[in-house]
């Protein structure tokens, strides 16, 4: 769970996540909030909870790769600190894993008939232009590519390397699982969306900066141990 002040909401999200009969680990990246989360952080006491103190904020991919890194369980779902998405529907996730069917699973929030908040058009024109790209580089068929939502086998993530910091980390996961010839399945997922009044992150210039991340990352090849080194 990467977190960047989310004092609002951290305390929803990390009992909604324990309260799930799937979750033997959690793992907190504070990366750096300064609005009194890691405060709150510190006061959890749960055996199941290890949290980990970026000092200075690096970005969402920084927080999922220091998670990765020290991810015990044999299974990993990347969870957001907010209340967008929805602890509860862990097994949708997991389902295919667990049948052995899938190495890597993503949540689309555009192939459900679940609850979706209603919010902003232009953000998924974009969200669906840059699925659309990264399919094109990847030969995948993907309708949400951006998606909080990614679970797979921990050997899978832990079978190369990963470089962005930022929101680039979503469509370089999405082509390194690709070029390691993963096995990826979709299942649709609720949305709770928020808006930037209620703590929304995400803006135009991470559209830009996932649109150069496909780009880059369009040309990695390889089998898994061989996926990051790229440059």
């Amino acid at each position: 769970m990467p977190c960047y002040n989310e004092l609002d909401t951290i305390s929803e999200v990390v009992d909604s996540v324990l309260a799930s009969a799937y979750v033997s680990e959690l793992i907190i990246v504070d990366d750096g909030s300064t609005d009194g989360t890691r405060d709150l952080l510190a006061t959890l006491d749960d055996p199941r909870i290890n949290l980990v103190l970026h000092e200075q904020n690096q970005g969402k991919g920084a927080a999922l790769r220091t998670g990765f890194a020290i991810a015990g369980s044999p299974f990993v779902i990347v969870q957001d600190a907010d209340l967008e998405y929805d602890p509860s529907e862990y097994h949708l996730m997991l389902e295919p894993l667990l049948q052995g069917r899938a190495d890597v699973v993503y949540g689309s929030r555009f192939i459900s008939n679940r609850p979706h908040r209603v919010l902003f058009f232009w953000h998924s024109v974009g969200n669906r232009i840059l699925t659309t790209l990264s399919n094109m580089t990847t030969n995948l068929n993907l309708t949400d590519m951006e998606t909080c939502y990614k679970a797979c086998r921990l050997e899978v993530i832990r079978s190369f390397e990963l470089k962005e910091s930022r929101f680039g980390i979503e469509p370089e996961m999405t082509a390194k699982f690709a070029a390691g010839g993963w096995r990826i399945y979709e299942v649709g997922i609720s949305y709770h969306g928020r808006s930037y009044e209620e703590g929304k992150k995400i803006g135009w210039r991470d559209g830009f900066s996932a649109l150069r991340c496909i780009l880059k990352y369009s040309r990695v090849r390889g089998r898994p141990n061989e996926v990051g080194n790229d440059d």
